[in-house]
């Protein structure tokens, strides 16, 4: 599968950040990809923004499949935080609408309300397999 389909059809990323000691911290996370970026919705009190607020080397996993065929991808970035409100709610708000038909569904509400930054990751390197 062609590393972009693979974007379009999994909904969910495996974000690893590291905190100050070195140690790993890794979620699934609701993502969305904007031209060559990758965006995230937060909160600024959640481990991996405050994490990337102090190491902004980060690396994520996207894949498919328990057996053939398997495919995926994983990138390392640099991440930084927005908190532009503006900004943050814009984005967040593209981010939602891959999981929800409408911003006005209570759960998107809510998550909308709850998110105050958003986590902007450059790819550096990229790998991917398919088997």
């Amino acid at each position: 599968m062609r590393k972009e389909l693979l974007i379009k059809k999994q909904k969910v990323m495996h974000l690893a950040t590291t905190d100050s000691s070195g140690a790993p911290h890794l979620v699934p996370v609701w993502y969305k990809k904007i031209g060559t970026k990758f965006y995230i919705g937060t909160n600024t009190k959640t481990i991996k923004a405050k994490n990337i607020s102090k190491n902004n080397k980060v690396c994520f996993c996207i894949d498919i499949g328990v057996w053939h065929p398997i495919d995926g991808m994983m990138v390392l970035g640099k991440a930084k935080i927005l908190k532009e409100e503006k900004t943050v709610k814009k984005i967040a708000g593209e981010i939602l609408l891959r999981y929800f038909k409408s911003l006005q569904e209570k759960s998107a509400k809510q998550l909308l309300e709850n998110t105050d930054c958003v986590i902007e990751i450059t790819p550096l390197k990229t790998s991917s397999w398919h088997y």
